[in-house]
């Protein structure tokens, strides 16, 4: 029993430690990574201020920026594989198990593999059509739209595989159409991988950074992750380290907020597709 305990002590010390030492850091009073202890010696909220002031660092529009992307691939995504997990689920037609498959192999691929690739279209898209190319929202939202969807579509079929056709059949004899089945008889059955998926595509939206760092150079067009890379790139680690930590604490509010919002349904939808006999 004592070591069982001794090691939740030692795991919960390592989760832990990260989080004291960021707030720590946040709050100490010379704003640099030379002074940051691990338990201050006096606590300030000046680095928040001075990070919601700057004219160098517009962290407002980048949390406008992340949180706006965030929520709006999350939702298009979700909606878009909640339909085709629907048609792959229910449905039977030419070409159903090749389009599954292909899903499949291509989330196999690292999203790195595809960057030159993307470089060049999004290229001929600027100067096309420069309100979807590089350094804008649209165009970052775009390319997230399609990252996630194999993985999306392939987690909510697994789980509409699960609900008995019985009740599609038993909606279709009182004379509900496909759309009726889909909005009236589906969705409030599937509400636990809905909030599971959103969930998902929210957490991974805020913390991207490879692709958004390629795609948006703009100071006014970047995310929270590539903006705040900036501020300790090169030689400004030590003198903007209270900054960043103080925009960490910041970044971390929405996710919570969704977590929060969320869980609700994802502990309430797990009762609510019993069929009754």
């Amino acid at each position: 029993m004592t070591l069982r305990h001794g090691f939740v002590l030692v795991v919960c010390a390592f989760a832990v430690f990260p989080i004291l030492f960021v707030l720590s850091a946040a709050i100490n009073p010379m704003g640099t990574l030379a002074s940051t202890e691990l338990l201050p010696t006096g606590a300030s909220l000046n680095n928040f201020a001075n990070l919601l002031a700057s004219d160098t660092y517009p962290f407002g529009r980048w949390f406008f920026n992340s949180v706006f992307i965030a929520l709006v691939s999350s939702f298009a995504s979700l909606l878009l594989s909640m339909f085709a997990a629907y048609a792959f689920s229910r449905m039977r037609f030419a070409g159903r198990r090749i389009g599954m498959m292909a899903l499949l192999l291509i989330q196999m691929f690292p999203q790195f593999l595809a960057i030159v690739t993307i470089f060049m279209i999004f290229t001929e898209v600027t100067e096309l059509y420069p309100a979807f190319g590089f350094n804008t929202v649209w165009g970052l939202l775009l390319l997230y739209l399609g990252g996630a969807l194999g993985v999306n579509t392939w987690l909510m079929k697994g789980f509409l595989d699960t609900v008995p056709k019985e009740l599609d059949e038993a909606a279709t004899v009182d004379g509900a159409t496909h759309a009726q089945i889909f909005w009236r008889v589906i969705m409030p059955l599937v509400t636990p991988i809905l909030a599971v998926t959103a969930l998902l595509a929210f957490i991974g939206v805020m913390s991207e950074f490879l692709m958004a760092n390629v795609f948006l150079r703009d100071p006014e067009s970047k995310t929270l992750a590539v903006g705040m890379f900036g501020m300790i790139a090169g030689d400004h680690r030590n003198a903007n380290f209270g900054m960043f930590a103080a925009g960490t604490l910041i970044t971390a509010v929405p996710t919570v907020g969704v977590f929060l919002w969320l869980q609700k349904y994802i502990v309430s939808g797990l009762t609510a597709g019993a069929v009754k006999g």
